[in-house]
């Protein structure tokens, strides 16, 4: 056993959402690889879930994505 680590992961290249039950503070990240993809995601969790968009991943820096939807 050893301490455990503290550097933030990296995050794969794609579009992140963060998806979480209503009236929380924290969700799940969830990736997907195209936006027709990450706009199907949205679609089906919309429903019961609250959906923020968190927005493009590209070698390592997240894009804000909220004028390409």
């Amino acid at each position: 056993m050893g301490r455990p680590s503290t550097k933030p992961t990296d995050l794969r290249d794609g579009y992140y959402i963060e998806v979480r039950n209503k009236n929380q503070k924290s969700g799940v990240k969830i990736r997907r690889d195209t936006k027709s993809q990450l706009l199907l995601a949205i679609d089906e969790y919309k429903e019961s879930k609250d959906v923020v968009i968190l927005g493009k991943s590209e070698n390592g820096k997240m894009k804000d994505i909220q004028n390409l939807l």
